[in-house]
């Protein structure tokens, strides 16, 4: 969320994601979930239009930074602390034996805060340079 504009991309195409994933809700739980999701961030971009202006880039920033933390969280706690029989860490030792399910896990976390990274230096980046 550098700017105004990306922010409204992202929440945008956010709302993109979860018109979509209507037509696949398993339950109506998933579907309130969603469309609240949706009324929430309709809500803000037309706050952030009218009303207060950097209202969408915080929206868009605990977006990003709470769905990052629990795919680390889901990481470890998947991979990591429990190797179930059927994970994607067992399925990468199976193709490279050498490379215990843990270490694989290890990886995957490694990786997922690599990406976490990059993404906040390239929010500083672009926040400075406007």
């Amino acid at each position: 969320s550098g700017d105004r504009t990306a922010s409204l991309i992202s929440a945008c195409l956010f709302l993109f994601a979860l018109a979509i994933s209507l037509c696949f809700a398993p339950n109506r739980i998933m579907v309130f979930l969603s469309l609240g999701f949706m009324v929430l961030t309709m809500g803000f971009i037309f706050l952030d239009r009218f009303v207060f202006e950097p209202l969408l880039q915080y929206l868009t920033l605990y977006y990003g930074v709470f769905i990052g933390s629990f795919s680390v969280y889901d990481i470890y706690d998947d991979l990591i602390t429990r190797t179930v029989e059927g994970s994607d860490a067992h399925a990468c030792h199976q193709l490279i034996p050498c490379c215990l399910p843990r270490c694989v896990g290890l990886q995957f976390v490694i990786v997922a805060l690599g990406f976490q990274s990059l993404g906040l230096y390239f929010a500083l980046v672009w926040m400075s340079s406007t």
